[in-house]
């Protein structure tokens, strides 16, 4: 299905920032919102189209800002409201919009609302979060409510006993981050007004956390056995929740849009990204209603996807087959602050071929129908950084390494002034590093400012249809066209080369294109479009 309109997030290209790696001013050891603006530059070079920020809300850092103690402040390690207001202001003068990660479905037990909850059972706010009386253990020690796991804690209830009142608080992930209770309309409308607030200081658009466990089971009924060590938010996934994402797409509906004197094509307002944490597209599919729930859904599949042909054409027949009847807007994702970077991930290990594969990758995310996200760095195409035991912070005890500082050049500090950073930067920093590369034409960030200039100039890309084509074994091969635009890209996912048989199916398809782009770091006039090279992606006109 092709769109010849739409609004802005559908033809955008978005880039996440996990604000504490990205850049620091204050010489802290922690990236800061000023180091997001003193950044601008490079993603304006780099030509994406909106930025998502990782909480920089107040919090005690359990987890790393996803336990929120003010949703309406910045924590000071991040700055001030001044300079998120300056970073909106100058994100819009370089043409980029901003997104806001909104953690919706729990607080952080310090957050006032939930010191309130605790005083005692009759409490106003009592009703704000989930409590339920213990069970009664066989030696008089009170156990949880249901059998439910909570995620981050190594497999622990979802259920902290609370000795102030004698009751049990339920927490989807850390005991320090308790559940909001959304089936209460008071806690609806105060997350509706968190959303206000960032809407009036110019913000376009939301990331939601763990969407789908804003809503329970009112039962809270235990899980069936099979399923009973699995965190129970990769289950929760219950009709209660569609009323309530109408809710918050009215409140999104309501708020003006906001035109940025660059884009003056640019259409549509406020948007709404989610995190539906559910591993089944078809299920996380029901998640964008009548058009009137969210406006996109991030697709977890590739992330779970190993590097070859059969299951990427797989995941995309899957996922079109599900969106495109109903109108929906794929998202495609290689990496993020959740889980180990795709070349690490895919390719650990694999020497110059993990570069190339990398390269190729680039090429079928930016190319595939849907808006792509991209993680910081992978324009670099930074690894994770290796964290010795001793120093891992993550509660996870998985996501540092995905979460290593940003090297911005290829001295001691990489760009970062003052104190060691909060985590060890990446492999390769002293030359895998934005100024570095930038030096450098034939770098992957480079490949990567190519095509996000070809995307943005070719409707085809940016809207157009997919169907995938007929192709050797090991070869991903689709065409995108809008109207008399058109594109065949073409991608190797083994380490030999292809021949495109000049008698074939696809090779009539290429017989009269000619090659406009590669992953490979030459000049791709040279390339034949009848011969794949090992590991590589070709863009055919």
């Amino acid at each position: 299905m092709s769109k010849e309109n739409g609004p802005w997030w559908e033809s955008a290209v978005v880039y996440q920032i996990y604000p504490r790696s990205f850049a620091d001013t204050s010489g802290s050891g922690v990236g800061d919102l000023r180091g997001v603006i003193g950044r601008m530059e490079h993603l304006a070079w780099l030509g994406i189209d909106a930025i998502w920020l990782s909480p920089f809300y107040r919090s005690p850092m359990h987890d790393h800002g996803y336990d929120i103690s003010d949703y309406c402040d910045v924590d000071p390690s991040f700055g001030t409201l001044a300079d998120f207001d300056a970073l909106v202001a100058s994100a819009h003068d370089h043409g980029i919009r901003v997104i806001l990660d909104w953690v919706a479905a729990h607080t952080s037990t310090d957050h006032a609302w939930f010191q309130e909850a605790r005083r005692s059972r009759e409490d106003a706010k009592r009703d704000w979060y989930v409590w339920r009386d213990p069970v009664p253990g066989p030696d008089g020690t009170p156990q949880p409510p249901n059998n439910w796991v909570s995620d981050l804690t190594d497999g622990g209830p979802a259920w902290t006993f609370d000795e102030t009142t004698g009751q049990s608080y339920l927490h989807s992930f850390l005991p320090e981050q308790a559940d909001l209770n959304w089936e209460n309309p008071e806690v609806a409308e105060a997350m509706h007004d968190v959303l206000r607030f960032w809407l009036n200081r110019g913000v376009d658009g939301f990331r939601s956390d763990v969407i789908n466990n804003i809503a329970k089971d009112p039962e809270l009924a235990d899980v069936a056995p099979a399923s009973a060590k699995l965190p129970h938010v990769l289950l929760n996934d219950v009709p209660e929740v569609h009323p309530l994402l109408r809710g918050i797409r009215n409140v999104l509906d309501a708020a003006p849009p906001i035109p940025l004197a660059n884009r003056p094509d640019d259409r549509g307002g406020r948007m709404m990204v989610g995190e539906v944490m559910l591993l089944s597209t078809e299920q996380v599919s029901r998640y964008f209603g009548n058009d009137d729930e969210l406006h996109l859904s991030f697709n977890f599949a590739p992330l779970f996807a190993p590097w070859t042909a059969d299951v990427w054409r797989s995941c995309i027949e899957k996922t079109e087959s599900l969106l495109a009847p109903i109108d929906a807007w794929p998202t495609w994702v290689l990496s993020n602050h959740d889980g180990p970077r795709h070349r690490t991930r895919n390719w650990k290990g694999d020497g110059p071929a993990s570069e190339a594969r990398a390269r190729a990758a680039a090429v079928m995310l930016l190319t595939l129908r849907g808006t792509p996200f991209l993680y910081m760095g992978e324009e670099l195409g930074l690894e994770d950084a290796v964290v010795p035991p001793e120093q891992q912070v993550d509660p996870g005890g998985y996501r540092d390494g995905c979460r290593a500082p940003l090297p911005w050049d290829g001295n001691a500090g990489h760009g970062w002034a003052g104190a060691e950073p909060w985590l060890l930067f990446p492999p390769d920093a002293d030359t895998r590093n934005a100024e570095s590369l930038r030096a450098d034409p034939g770098s992957i960030l480079h490949l990567y400012r190519r095509l996000l200039e070809l995307r943005r100039e070719t409707p085809a890309l940016q809207r157009g249809e997919l169907a995938l084509l007929e192709a050797p074994e090991g070869v991903l091969a689709y065409r995108r066209s809008l109207g008399d635009d058109s594109r065949v890209v073409l991608v190797n996912f083994t380490s030999d080369p292809i021949s495109i048989s000049a008698t074939g199916e696809l090779g009539g398809v290429v017989r009269n294109l000619q090659v406009e782009l590669t992953s490979d770091s030459d000049d791709s006039s040279t390339h034949s479009k009848r011969l794949l090279r090992a590991d590589q992606a070709v863009i055919l006109r």
